[in-house]
């Protein structure tokens, strides 16, 4: 009859145990970056920094409107690709997603932009710096990082003023990302006095620029700007090099990574490349970036790339926005989310301007030695 009723209580705790976890709320935060394709090594990069920041919210305890609740992250692969972007944006929506992080690119981002308004999802990006992406008029759209309008201005006057460059050539992928940080480099050069020698095109799957370098090259280039990502920068500075065009490469957040000296076939001379990354801490907030580095690669044994942090404040901003309005519900929160106010995170502070920018957002630029990124400076 004792164990008859010791049964009957370990069955009856673990249903109460059971339901206790039905109730609990679940929160659904999608994720879109590209994870196949020639820069998966940053979507995953992306996807890393949202996982981060879910299971360490999971592990300390959310509760919103007075209700524990668990993060879920659904995750999806644009691959890049600005079609595949919007039908995984759609599927989100169809999930009934509580809010998005993401698109990686800005060719992704934009189009993903409306499929999230329309559906009235709030929508932030670590990533995407084309100043179109917040200039539509929704309200559900977001970035954590400066835009291409600082970004390439930014280089374009560092290219004139500190490099003292005479003759300059620009080359993009016509993407959305690559094009928009050339035409803001370029316009930036003008502005200060100096003269784009030529303008050159690519895609953001080229590997052979035989034809394009063989034109730059008789321009006698002291900088080559190249607008994109690193995959296709790192071969582009690799042939560069083999044509005996010694100018400085310079570029955006895009091939600013670790992995670039890699893709350049180890054929980077110190130096050789200033890039900009869209974002940076500097004093006594860079103890807190030092640190999410350290514990990233204790939990995923690589090192950050780019954006992890801003995809990991990302997500740290939105659900801290559900947790100040009481509610996961989009039409609650958003209002909330707009209003951020110096959100303390580990790329810095956060707050957003009305088109939903972030205010005041820093530039880092670097260069690479003995095949190691270097930080120059931080700039606002």
């Amino acid at each position: 009859m004792l164990r008859t009723c010791m049964i009957h209580t370990v069955a009856m705790s673990g249903l109460a145990f059971s339901s206790a976890l039905y109730a609990q709320e679940v929160v659904r935060i999608g994720h879109v970056g590209p994870v196949s394709g020639p820069v998966a090594h940053l979507g995953k990069d992306n996807e890393n920094g949202a996982k981060m920041a879910i299971d360490e919210l999971n592990a300390k305890g959310v509760s919103i409107g007075g209700k524990s609740v668990r993060l879920v992250l659904l995750t999806e692969d644009d691959a890049g690709d600005p079609k595949q972007g919007t039908a995984v944006a759609q599927k989100l929506v169809d999930s009934k997603v509580n809010g998005v992080i993401g698109h990686l690119n800005s060719g992704t981002s934009i189009p993903a932009s409306k499929v999230y308004s329309d559906a009235g999802i709030p929508q932030i990006s670590p990533s995407a710096t084309n100043p179109k992406f917040t200039r539509q008029g929704y309200k559900t759209t977001f970035r954590v990082v400066a835009d291409d309008v600082h970004l390439g201005g930014s280089l374009g006057r560092y290219a004139i003023k500190e490099l003292k460059g005479k003759s300059i050539v620009v080359i993009d992928d016509r993407t959305a990302y690559g094009q928009g940080v050339a035409e803001e480099f370029a316009k930036a050069v003008k502005a200060s006095g100096g003269v784009i020698a030529e303008q050159q095109y690519t895609t953001d799957k080229s590997t052979d620029f035989s034809a394009i370098l063989t034109s730059v090259k008789a321009k006698k280039p002291d900088i080559v700007f190249f607008g994109g990502m690193d995959a296709v920068a790192g071969p582009l500075a690799r042939q560069m090099k083999q044509l005996g065009i010694n100018a400085t490469m310079m570029g955006g957040d895009g091939i600013c990574s670790p992995e670039l000296p890699k893709l350049a076939g180890g054929l980077l001379t110190d130096g050789a490349v200033i890039c900009a990354e869209a974002g940076g801490v500097e004093g006594g907030q860079k103890v807190g970036m030092d640190k999410f580095k350290e514990n990233y690669k204790r939990k995923f044994g690589v090192d950050v790339q780019i954006y992890s942090p801003y995809v990991y404040d990302a997500v740290n901003v939105l659900v801290s926005a559900m947790v100040k309005a009481g509610s996961s519900d989009p039409k609650v929160y958003l209002p909330v989310l707009a209003k951020t106010t110096d959100y303390k995170g580990v790329t810095g502070n956060i707050s957003f301007d009305e088109k939903g920018d972030v205010k005041n957002g820093a530039l880092t630029l670097f260069t690479y030695k003995s095949g190691k990124r270097e930080q120059i400076a931080v700039v606002r």
